[in-house]
Protein backbone atom coordinates (compact mmCIF):
# COMPACT_ATOMS: atom_id res chain seq x y z
CA UNK A 1 0.00 0.00 0.00
CA UNK A 2 1.48 3.32 -1.21
CA UNK A 3 2.74 5.71 2.07
CA UNK A 4 0.56 9.10 2.24
CA UNK A 5 2.43 12.15 0.45
CA UNK A 6 2.15 13.99 3.72
CA UNK A 7 0.55 13.58 7.17
CA UNK A 8 -3.32 13.62 7.84
CA UNK A 9 -4.09 17.46 8.42
CA UNK A 10 -4.92 17.78 12.53
CA UNK A 11 -6.59 21.22 12.06
CA UNK A 12 -7.98 22.60 8.23
CA UNK A 13 -7.59 26.32 8.08
CA UNK A 14 -7.97 26.80 4.74
CA UNK A 15 -10.11 29.50 2.71
CA UNK A 16 -12.40 26.30 1.19
CA UNK A 17 -13.70 23.81 1.61
CA UNK A 18 -13.86 24.80 5.27
CA UNK A 19 -14.53 22.12 8.27
CA UNK A 20 -18.00 21.46 9.18
CA UNK A 21 -19.85 21.97 12.23
CA UNK A 22 -20.94 18.78 14.18
CA UNK A 23 -24.67 19.81 13.70
CA UNK A 24 -24.37 19.85 10.47
CA UNK A 25 -22.47 16.57 9.72
CA UNK A 26 -25.39 14.80 11.93
CA UNK A 27 -27.54 16.08 9.61
CA UNK A 28 -25.94 14.85 6.97
CA UNK A 29 -26.25 11.72 8.35
CA UNK A 30 -30.75 11.92 8.25
CA UNK A 31 -32.79 9.42 6.13
CA UNK A 32 -32.63 10.92 2.39
CA UNK A 33 -36.18 11.66 1.56
CA UNK A 34 -38.35 11.42 -2.08
CA UNK A 35 -38.14 14.80 -2.97
CA UNK A 36 -42.26 14.77 -4.39
CA UNK A 37 -42.70 13.40 -0.89
CA UNK A 38 -45.07 16.21 0.64
CA UNK A 39 -43.68 15.72 4.01
CA UNK A 40 -40.03 16.93 1.77
CA UNK A 41 -41.82 19.44 0.12
CA UNK A 42 -43.11 21.54 3.07
CA UNK A 43 -39.43 21.14 4.24
CA UNK A 44 -38.05 22.81 1.45
CA UNK A 45 -40.75 25.27 1.87
CA UNK A 46 -39.66 26.23 5.42
CA UNK A 47 -36.51 25.86 4.66
CA UNK A 48 -36.22 28.21 1.98
CA UNK A 49 -38.13 30.34 4.64
CA UNK A 50 -35.51 30.09 6.77
CA UNK A 51 -32.87 30.98 4.18
CA UNK A 52 -34.96 34.24 3.19
CA UNK A 53 -34.80 35.27 6.84
CA UNK A 54 -31.22 34.75 7.82
CA UNK A 55 -30.52 36.86 4.60
CA UNK A 56 -32.84 39.59 4.74
CA UNK A 57 -34.26 39.12 0.94
CA UNK A 58 -36.81 41.02 -0.42
CA UNK A 59 -38.04 37.54 -2.00
CA UNK A 60 -37.06 33.83 -1.99
CA UNK A 61 -33.84 32.76 -2.25
CA UNK A 62 -33.04 30.35 -5.09
CA UNK A 63 -31.21 27.22 -3.93
CA UNK A 64 -29.02 25.86 -6.63
CA UNK A 65 -28.16 22.01 -6.93
CA UNK A 66 -24.23 22.52 -7.20
CA UNK A 67 -21.51 24.67 -5.11
CA UNK A 68 -21.35 28.20 -5.79
CA UNK A 69 -19.44 28.29 -9.03
CA UNK A 70 -22.86 27.21 -10.71
CA UNK A 71 -24.86 29.40 -9.15
CA UNK A 72 -22.26 32.24 -10.45
CA UNK A 73 -22.46 31.39 -13.95
CA UNK A 74 -26.20 30.33 -13.66
CA UNK A 75 -26.60 33.83 -12.70
CA UNK A 76 -24.00 35.48 -15.67
CA UNK A 77 -26.03 33.35 -18.40
CA UNK A 78 -29.48 34.36 -16.81
CA UNK A 79 -28.67 37.97 -16.00
CA UNK A 80 -26.57 39.10 -18.45
CA UNK A 81 -28.61 39.63 -22.17
CA UNK A 82 -27.52 41.25 -25.09
CA UNK A 83 -29.13 44.56 -24.37
CA UNK A 84 -26.37 44.79 -21.36
CA UNK A 85 -23.22 46.68 -21.06
CA UNK A 86 -21.34 45.27 -17.90
CA UNK A 87 -18.39 46.73 -15.67
CA UNK A 88 -16.84 43.97 -14.05
CA UNK A 89 -14.43 45.36 -10.68
CA UNK A 90 -11.58 43.64 -10.59
CA UNK A 91 -9.58 43.67 -7.39
CA UNK A 92 -8.52 39.85 -7.55
CA UNK A 93 -7.96 36.42 -9.26
CA UNK A 94 -11.58 35.63 -8.86
CA UNK A 95 -12.94 38.87 -9.72
CA UNK A 96 -11.22 38.87 -13.25
CA UNK A 97 -12.11 35.31 -13.79
CA UNK A 98 -15.92 36.10 -13.45
CA UNK A 99 -15.35 37.94 -16.46
CA UNK A 100 -14.96 35.08 -18.70
CA UNK A 101 -18.78 33.87 -18.14
CA UNK A 102 -19.91 37.56 -18.09
CA UNK A 103 -18.52 38.22 -21.36
CA UNK A 104 -20.13 36.01 -23.77
CA UNK A 105 -23.50 36.77 -22.50
CA UNK A 106 -23.10 40.83 -22.47
CA UNK A 107 -23.15 43.79 -26.24
CA UNK A 108 -19.89 44.62 -23.98
CA UNK A 109 -17.72 44.32 -20.79
CA UNK A 110 -15.52 46.75 -19.41
CA UNK A 111 -12.96 46.28 -16.46
CA UNK A 112 -12.15 48.26 -13.51
CA UNK A 113 -8.78 46.99 -12.41
CA UNK A 114 -6.70 48.04 -8.88
CA UNK A 115 -4.02 45.90 -7.73
CA UNK A 116 -4.53 42.87 -6.37
CA UNK A 117 -3.81 44.16 -2.90
CA UNK A 118 -6.01 47.03 -2.74
CA UNK A 119 -9.87 47.39 -3.05
CA UNK A 120 -11.79 49.19 -5.50
CA UNK A 121 -13.00 52.56 -3.83
CA UNK A 122 -16.08 54.22 -4.28
CA UNK A 123 -14.43 56.90 -6.00
CA UNK A 124 -12.80 54.41 -8.68
CA UNK A 125 -16.47 53.09 -9.20
CA UNK A 126 -18.18 56.83 -9.87
CA UNK A 127 -15.23 57.48 -12.13
CA UNK A 128 -15.22 54.43 -14.19
CA UNK A 129 -18.88 54.96 -14.26
CA UNK A 130 -18.71 58.60 -15.42
CA UNK A 131 -16.40 56.61 -18.57
CA UNK A 132 -19.36 54.44 -19.23
CA UNK A 133 -22.71 55.85 -18.78
CA UNK A 134 -24.22 52.91 -20.47
CA UNK A 135 -23.44 50.56 -18.10
CA UNK A 136 -26.33 48.59 -16.87
CA UNK A 137 -24.71 45.75 -14.67
CA UNK A 138 -21.92 45.70 -12.44
CA UNK A 139 -20.41 42.84 -10.82
CA UNK A 140 -18.18 42.91 -7.81
CA UNK A 141 -16.57 40.48 -5.87
CA UNK A 142 -17.10 40.96 -2.14
CA UNK A 143 -13.93 39.43 -1.01
CA UNK A 144 -11.43 37.99 -3.39
CA UNK A 145 -10.27 35.29 -1.33
CA UNK A 146 -6.88 34.84 -3.42
CA UNK A 147 -5.86 38.15 -2.08
CA UNK A 148 -7.68 38.17 1.06
CA UNK A 149 -9.09 41.83 0.44
CA UNK A 150 -12.40 42.84 1.52
CA UNK A 151 -14.54 45.59 -0.84
CA UNK A 152 -16.70 47.93 0.65
CA UNK A 153 -19.69 46.75 -0.54
CA UNK A 154 -22.62 48.98 1.43
CA UNK A 155 -20.64 52.24 -0.51
CA UNK A 156 -19.81 50.58 -3.72
CA UNK A 157 -23.64 49.58 -3.80
CA UNK A 158 -24.78 53.36 -3.31
CA UNK A 159 -22.50 54.47 -6.19
CA UNK A 160 -24.10 51.53 -8.50
CA UNK A 161 -27.70 52.32 -7.20
CA UNK A 162 -27.40 56.39 -8.33
CA UNK A 163 -26.34 55.16 -11.76
CA UNK A 164 -29.13 53.20 -12.07
CA UNK A 165 -27.41 50.12 -13.34
CA UNK A 166 -27.74 46.68 -11.21
CA UNK A 167 -25.59 44.87 -8.94
CA UNK A 168 -24.33 41.17 -9.13
CA UNK A 169 -22.11 40.53 -6.02
CA UNK A 170 -20.26 37.33 -5.33
CA UNK A 171 -20.38 37.20 -1.97
CA UNK A 172 -19.23 33.26 -1.76
CA UNK A 173 -16.72 33.86 0.92
CA UNK A 174 -17.96 36.47 2.53
CA UNK A 175 -21.91 36.29 3.49
CA UNK A 176 -22.16 34.96 6.99
CA UNK A 177 -18.89 35.80 8.65
CA UNK A 178 -19.21 39.60 7.79
CA UNK A 179 -22.66 41.54 7.98
CA UNK A 180 -24.29 42.05 4.59
CA UNK A 181 -27.03 44.13 4.07
CA UNK A 182 -29.18 43.04 0.41
CA UNK A 183 -29.81 47.30 0.24
CA UNK A 184 -28.99 48.13 -3.10
CA UNK A 185 -28.06 44.91 -4.45
CA UNK A 186 -29.49 43.28 -6.88
CA UNK A 187 -28.40 39.35 -7.29
CA UNK A 188 -26.08 38.19 -4.43
CA UNK A 189 -24.69 34.75 -4.98
CA UNK A 190 -23.24 32.93 -1.97
CA UNK A 191 -22.90 29.02 -0.73
CA UNK A 192 -23.08 27.63 2.62
CA UNK A 193 -20.02 25.70 2.67
CA UNK A 194 -17.43 29.23 3.48
CA UNK A 195 -18.98 30.56 6.91
CA UNK A 196 -21.79 28.61 7.38
CA UNK A 197 -20.08 25.54 7.78
CA UNK A 198 -21.24 23.05 5.44
CA UNK A 199 -20.22 20.93 2.24
CA UNK A 200 -19.75 22.32 -1.21
CA UNK A 201 -22.50 21.31 -2.77
CA UNK A 202 -24.89 24.24 -3.19
CA UNK A 203 -25.34 27.64 -4.24
CA UNK A 204 -27.39 30.59 -2.44
CA UNK A 205 -29.08 33.26 -5.32
CA UNK A 206 -31.01 35.98 -3.68
CA UNK A 207 -32.26 38.32 -6.30
CA UNK A 208 -34.14 41.68 -5.96
CA UNK A 209 -37.80 42.03 -7.79
CA UNK A 210 -35.80 44.47 -10.63
CA UNK A 211 -32.98 41.83 -11.19
CA UNK A 212 -36.25 38.98 -11.33
CA UNK A 213 -37.30 41.33 -14.24
CA UNK A 214 -34.64 41.85 -16.08
CA UNK A 215 -33.91 38.49 -16.35
CA UNK A 216 -37.55 37.46 -17.10
CA UNK A 217 -37.01 40.06 -20.22
CA UNK A 218 -33.38 38.70 -20.78
CA UNK A 219 -34.27 36.40 -24.11
CA UNK A 220 -30.66 34.42 -23.95
CA UNK A 221 -32.05 33.58 -20.18
CA UNK A 222 -31.67 29.83 -20.27
CA UNK A 223 -34.59 27.47 -19.43
CA UNK A 224 -34.51 23.68 -18.69
CA UNK A 225 -30.68 24.01 -18.12
CA UNK A 226 -28.88 23.38 -14.96
CA UNK A 227 -27.48 27.10 -15.60
CA UNK A 228 -31.18 28.43 -15.20
CA UNK A 229 -31.95 30.43 -12.55
CA UNK A 230 -35.58 31.14 -13.60
CA UNK A 231 -36.52 27.63 -13.23
CA UNK A 232 -36.19 27.42 -9.63
CA UNK A 233 -37.85 30.43 -8.98
CA UNK A 234 -41.37 28.85 -7.34
CA UNK A 235 -39.54 25.79 -6.33
CA UNK A 236 -40.00 26.76 -3.20
CA UNK A 237 -43.58 26.56 -2.65
CA UNK A 238 -44.67 23.36 -1.24
CA UNK A 239 -46.40 21.21 -4.01
CA UNK A 240 -44.55 22.80 -6.82
CA UNK A 241 -42.17 20.60 -8.97
CA UNK A 242 -38.37 20.54 -8.86
CA UNK A 243 -36.50 21.55 -12.21
CA UNK A 244 -34.97 18.44 -11.00
CA UNK A 245 -33.77 16.22 -8.22
CA UNK A 246 -32.44 18.40 -5.31
CA UNK A 247 -29.74 17.23 -3.17
CA UNK A 248 -31.56 16.01 -0.27
CA UNK A 249 -28.62 15.51 1.76
CA UNK A 250 -26.96 18.64 1.44
CA UNK A 251 -30.21 20.28 2.39
CA UNK A 252 -30.29 18.57 5.57
CA UNK A 253 -27.20 19.88 6.62
CA UNK A 254 -28.03 23.60 5.21
CA UNK A 255 -31.06 23.48 7.51
CA UNK A 256 -28.42 22.59 10.51
CA UNK A 257 -26.20 25.61 9.46
CA UNK A 258 -28.74 27.95 9.32
CA UNK A 259 -30.73 26.87 12.45
CA UNK A 260 -26.77 27.48 14.13
CA UNK A 261 -26.74 30.67 12.91
CA UNK A 262 -29.56 32.12 13.56
CA UNK A 263 -29.54 30.31 16.89
CA UNK A 264 -25.97 31.65 17.70
CA UNK A 265 -27.03 35.34 16.39
CA UNK A 266 -25.57 37.15 12.64
CA UNK A 267 -24.05 40.01 15.10
CA UNK A 268 -22.40 37.49 17.36
CA UNK A 269 -21.36 35.28 14.44
CA UNK A 270 -19.83 38.50 12.70
CA UNK A 271 -18.08 39.45 15.48
CA UNK A 272 -16.30 36.32 16.31
CA UNK A 273 -15.02 35.81 12.56
CA UNK A 274 -13.46 39.70 13.07
CA UNK A 275 -12.24 38.87 16.05
CA UNK A 276 -10.21 35.85 14.84
CA UNK A 277 -8.88 37.59 11.79
CA UNK A 278 -8.02 40.42 14.05
CA UNK A 279 -5.95 38.56 16.06
CA UNK A 280 -4.31 36.44 12.71
CA UNK A 281 -3.17 40.06 11.75
CA UNK A 282 -1.65 40.61 14.79
CA UNK A 283 -0.01 37.94 15.50
CA UNK A 284 1.86 38.00 11.81
CA UNK A 285 3.08 41.78 12.10
CA UNK A 286 4.41 40.83 15.73
CA UNK A 287 6.40 37.66 14.25
CA UNK A 288 8.04 40.34 12.10
CA UNK A 289 5.67 39.23 8.73
CA UNK A 290 3.89 41.47 6.65
CA UNK A 291 0.46 41.30 5.39
CA UNK A 292 -0.60 41.17 1.94
CA UNK A 293 -3.01 44.00 1.82
CA UNK A 294 -1.68 47.00 0.92
CA UNK A 295 -3.41 48.49 3.80
CA UNK A 296 -4.88 46.27 7.05
CA UNK A 297 -8.12 48.11 6.48
CA UNK A 298 -8.85 46.34 3.55
CA UNK A 299 -8.02 42.70 5.33
CA UNK A 300 -11.23 40.48 4.81
CA UNK A 301 -12.58 39.30 8.60
CA UNK A 302 -12.76 35.73 6.99
CA UNK A 303 -9.45 35.02 5.74
CA UNK A 304 -5.86 35.86 6.11
CA UNK A 305 -3.96 36.67 3.38
CA UNK A 306 0.15 36.61 4.29
CA UNK A 307 2.82 37.92 2.10
CA UNK A 308 5.71 35.19 1.74
CA UNK A 309 9.31 36.28 2.53
CA UNK A 310 12.22 36.25 -0.49
CA UNK A 311 12.80 33.37 -1.09
CA UNK A 312 10.59 31.28 0.70
CA UNK A 313 8.53 28.60 -1.59
CA UNK A 314 4.87 28.66 -0.43
CA UNK A 315 4.27 24.73 -1.70
CA UNK A 316 7.31 23.95 0.73
CA UNK A 317 6.22 26.02 3.29
CA UNK A 318 2.67 24.66 3.47
CA UNK A 319 3.50 21.23 2.91
CA UNK A 320 5.88 21.81 6.06
CA UNK A 321 3.34 23.44 7.84
CA UNK A 322 1.17 20.24 7.35
CA UNK A 323 3.79 17.52 7.79
CA UNK A 324 5.11 18.46 11.00
CA UNK A 325 2.28 20.97 12.46
CA UNK A 326 -0.62 19.61 11.24
CA UNK A 327 -2.21 22.48 10.22
CA UNK A 328 -3.50 22.65 6.75
CA UNK A 329 -3.62 26.36 4.90
CA UNK A 330 -4.13 27.60 1.39
CA UNK A 331 -1.97 28.79 -1.65
CA UNK A 332 -2.44 31.45 -3.74
CA UNK A 333 -4.10 31.79 -6.95
CA UNK A 334 -2.61 32.47 -10.43
CA UNK A 335 -1.22 35.86 -10.10
CA UNK A 336 -1.30 35.41 -6.28
CA UNK A 337 -0.05 32.22 -6.28
CA UNK A 338 3.94 31.75 -4.85
CA UNK A 339 3.30 35.21 -3.28
CA UNK A 340 1.49 34.34 -0.13
CA UNK A 341 -0.41 31.78 1.80
CA UNK A 342 -3.93 32.51 3.10
CA UNK A 343 -5.18 31.23 6.93
CA UNK A 344 -9.11 30.85 6.47
CA UNK A 345 -11.38 31.99 9.52
CA UNK A 346 -14.91 30.45 8.37
CA UNK A 347 -17.36 28.74 10.48
CA UNK A 348 -15.95 26.38 12.93
CA UNK A 349 -12.34 27.39 12.37
CA UNK A 350 -13.51 31.01 13.17
CA UNK A 351 -12.48 31.40 16.88
CA UNK A 352 -9.02 33.04 18.38
CA UNK A 353 -7.38 29.94 19.36
CA UNK A 354 -6.97 28.80 15.58
CA UNK A 355 -5.16 32.06 15.18
CA UNK A 356 -2.83 30.99 17.66
CA UNK A 357 -2.71 27.38 15.94
CA UNK A 358 -1.80 28.96 12.61
CA UNK A 359 0.44 31.42 14.20
CA UNK A 360 2.44 28.29 16.05
CA UNK A 361 2.51 26.30 12.68
CA UNK A 362 3.65 28.94 10.47
CA UNK A 363 6.59 30.20 12.98
CA UNK A 364 8.23 26.86 12.96
CA UNK A 365 7.67 26.04 9.11
CA UNK A 366 9.03 29.23 8.75
CA UNK A 367 12.02 28.29 11.25
CA UNK A 368 13.30 25.89 8.84
CA UNK A 369 13.02 27.54 5.31
CA UNK A 370 14.58 30.83 6.57
CA UNK A 371 17.33 32.45 8.73
CA UNK A 372 14.85 35.21 9.19
CA UNK A 373 13.96 35.70 12.67
CA UNK A 374 10.71 35.47 14.21
CA UNK A 375 9.27 36.08 17.16
CA UNK A 376 6.40 33.44 18.27
CA UNK A 377 6.36 34.73 21.62
CA UNK A 378 5.39 38.23 20.35
CA UNK A 379 2.93 36.51 18.01
CA UNK A 380 1.23 34.61 20.22
CA UNK A 381 0.77 37.48 23.13
CA UNK A 382 -0.19 40.19 20.41
CA UNK A 383 -2.85 37.89 19.01
CA UNK A 384 -4.16 36.91 22.72
CA UNK A 385 -4.44 40.72 23.04
CA UNK A 386 -7.09 40.77 20.58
Amino acid sequence: MTEPRVKPAQFTLTTGPVNCYPEVLLALGRPVSYDYDPVFQDFYEALSRKLQKAMGAETMPVILQGEPVLGLEAVAASLVGPQDHVLNLVSGVYGAAYGFWLRPHAASMTELRVDYNRIVTPDLLRQALHEHPETTIVALCHHDTPSGTLNPLPELAAVVREHGALLLVDSVSAWGGVEVSLEGIDVLVTGPNKCLGCPPSLSIVAASPRAWAHMKANPTAPRDSILSVLDWEEAWISGHPFPFTPSVAELNGLDAGLDRYIAEGPETVWARHARTAAAMRAGVKAMGLDLWAAEEAFASPTATAIRLPEGVDETALRTLMQTDFGVVVSSGRAETFNKLIRVGHMGPTAYPMYAVIALTALHGAMARLTDRPLNLGAAIEAAAAI
